[in-house]
């Protein structure tokens, strides 16, 4: 995974300076930029990161019309060829970058990106995808009971893709084999778009993704098999849960948006409310549902002690996972 640090294109530092929108009796008023929002995407196009940054981006124009979103992209080692370049972003509160968990804190115990999770500064942590186990929907696997009877019968052999490598979906991938005594292969790429072409295509056996992908390609040539949520998807009533087969497994994604570390206190504080206003938006609400994600609200407030727990949980689990060691 290690790759030469390229040099992202610094723009000149503006004073951060946001304009309160006009907004409808007894809605909130959103903290509309004073000019364009540079949007780093740290995985290729067509995965659950872009589409909502998508989301993200329609709705923030809508509220604010003279606002543009200019979604930039830089994929590689995983989001950590990103990630440990954001801090070489201007701070001047108009560049956001999007980051996931675990990933930023399973790569840097891993040790085969150049940053640390000390290094990221989230400010806003806005959906959480669940972990969903599918195949192409020709293979002659129907069932989760059938995936379990193939995988026993001959190790090793079923192919499972995933987004990237020390990322939820190669814990997913972790925790699927040593939950069912079983064991797959896992093959990492860029992102959830790079995959979709080898998983519908039979190029791989499946995937360890995420409910949105499931959702997307559902009449494309996926076939779901089981999903780690506390209940059945309502797009998806016929998969059951890790739960119902057994193991008590609810678990997945969850995407935010960080800053450069010189961004100031007050810009962070605009950024989370801005992106708080944008979540809460009956438009993105419904986007999310649509797309199969799941919407959270962690801002600056609650921002320390959910990456301490979340750091904790996700360090005991690369500890199981082995990460670290080599």
């Amino acid at each position: 995974m290690r790759q030469q640090m390229a040099a992202l294109a610094l723009a000149l530092a503006a004073p951060l300076a946001f304009a309160q929108a006009g907004a409808a009796p007894g809605a909130a008023a959103v903290p509309c930029p004073e000019r364009n929002v540079l949007y780093w995407q740290a995985f290729p196009p067509g995965g659950e990161s872009d589409l909502s940054a998508r989301h993200q981006q329609l709705v923030l124009h809508r509220k604010c019309p003279k606002v543009e979103t200019i979604i930039q992209y830089k994929g590689g080692a995983g989001g950590g060829l990103m990630w440990a370049q954001m801090n070489q972003l201007p701070g001047d509160g108009f560049n956001v970058v999007g980051i996931n968990l675990p990933h930023i804190v399973f790569q840097p115990i891993q040790g085969d990106v150049q940053y640390k999770t000390a290094d990221i500064t989230p400010v806003f942590w806005f959906h959480f995808t669940p972990d969903i186990l599918v195949v192409n929907a020709r293979s002659p696997i129907k069932t989760f009971q059938d995936f379990i009877k193939a995988a026993k019968a001959d190790p090793g052999k079923i192919s499972l893709a995933g987004s990237g490598q020390y990322s939820a979906n190669q814990a997913a991938h972790e925790r699927l084999d040593a939950a069912f005594g079983i064991k797959t292969l896992y093959v990492p790429f860029k992102g959830t778009g790079d995959l979709a072409t080898s998983v519908i295509g039979g190029q791989v056996d499946g995937a360890m993704t995420y409910t949105p992908f499931a959702i997307a390609n559902k009449d494309k040539g996926v076939r779901p098999l089981a999903v780690a949520m506390e209940h059945r998807h309502p797009l998806m009533p016929d998969v059951p849960t890790f739960r119902e087969l057994g193991v008590d497994w609810v678990d997945g994604a969850y995407r935010g948006i960080g800053v450069p570390k010189s961004t100031p206190p007050e810009a962070r504080k605009r950024l989370s409310d801005l992106w708080m206003a944008l979540n809460t938006d009956p438009e993105m609400k419904d986007l999310a549902a649509r797309s199969g994600f799941e919407l959270v609200n962690v801002g600056l407030d609650q921002m320390d002690a959910f990456m301490a727990e979340k750091s904790k949980l996700y360090t005991e689990g690369a500890a199981r996972m082995g990460l670290g060691k080599k």
